[in-house]
């Protein structure tokens, strides 16, 4: 097997990946990558060959990613031209040095034309760049993360009991962001077949609501559902002093939602117009474990919370 290259191993997704194929596959087969250097530290410390990856330079991520058979790009957390720029300097890097075969995180929606999610234009993008690239490649389409709605139903019962969104009666296969991670570490070390597209879920698509029942079941709480419009779910979050775009700025009471708001609300239609319901055996089949249930997750919160987005996330 050629060196397997990681990209964004200081952030929550990429930690998880790492600490995952270091149980696959030997140290001497890994390069990790990661903007800072700084955050690579702990790794060099156990002997894995570390190197800085910037994004913004396609001449560095040439030498970063030099000498790598496999590259797994962790799709960048910010939204929008920056992070198409980012995921195509990274590509044509990629194939410059001679990388054989790329895995990258994208989401479920990015396959459907009709999807409206903002989130979806750079997965859909990058994907492109991808199939044109001539390199082989694996699509790991993840649903949406647990832990986001876990953040959202945490602070509706901290607030009112009321957790109000735009999904409706739509259904979603919540998967915990862990189990993407474990997933996207498995075909790195050489789990799934080449040239697909695999789509990573939890067990089963559920409503807003079921969720909220499973989370109440768990934790003694009484959150109820409410559904309101696209417009009035902006108002909220403006309300919270969350950005409408990844350039903005956080406000204090922004703290449950480290993301911005055109990707959520956006988001929040497509579930609700089942764009983005798929529900697989794609994780076990790649992995050998069955992915967690929400409930599941509510038994470990601590485990499960979103955290902070770093610029490798």
């Amino acid at each position: 097997m050629g060196k397997i290259i990681m990209t964004g191993v200081d952030g929550n997704f990429g930690g998880h990946a790492a600490e995952t194929i270091l149980k696959k596959v030997g140290k001497e087969s890994l390069i990790f990558t990661a903007p800072k250097e700084e955050k690579l530290q702990k790794y060099k410390n156990i002997g894995i060959e570390c190197r800085k990856a910037d994004f913004n330079s396609a001449e560095q991520l040439k030498e970063a990613f030099s000498g790598g058979d496999t590259l797994l790009l962790i799709s960048m957390p910010f939204v929008g031209e920056k992070r198409r720029n980012a995921h195509k300097a990274a590509i044509d890097a990629a194939v410059a040095v001679g990388i054989k075969k790329i895995i990258y995180t994208s989401i479920v929606g990015s396959g459907d034309d009709m999807c409206n999610s903002y989130e979806k234009i750079d997965h859909q993008y990058t994907e492109g760049l991808i199939f044109e690239s001539g390199m082989k490649y694996v699509i790991l389409r993840d649903s949406q993360y647990v832990e986001a709605m876990v953040s959202a139903y945490l602070q509706a019962a901290e607030d009112n009991d009321i957790l109000s969104n735009n999904m409706g009666e739509g259904t979603m296969a919540f998967v915990a962001r862990n189990d993407c991670a474990e997933a996207a570490a498995a075909v790195a070390a050489g789990a799934g077949e080449e040239n697909c597209i695999y789509y990573i879920s939890g067990p089963a698509a559920i409503t807003i609501a079921k969720f909220i029942e499973n989370a109440n079941g768990v934790t003694g709480n009484n959150v109820k559902y409410q559904y309101i419009s696209d417009e009035d779910m902006y108002a909220f979050f403006d309300s919270m002093e969350v950005p409408r775009y990844t350039d903005g700025v956080w406000g204090e009471k922004a703290k449950a939602f480290p993301f911005c708001s055109a990707g959520m609300v956006t988001f929040g239609e497509a579930i609700r117009k089942n764009q983005m319901n798929f529900c697989t055996n794609d994780f076990e089949m790649l992995t050998g474990k069955k992915p967690l249930s929400v409930k599941q997750v509510f038994e470990d919160l601590e485990n499960h919370t979103i955290g902070n987005r770093t610029s490798t996330d």
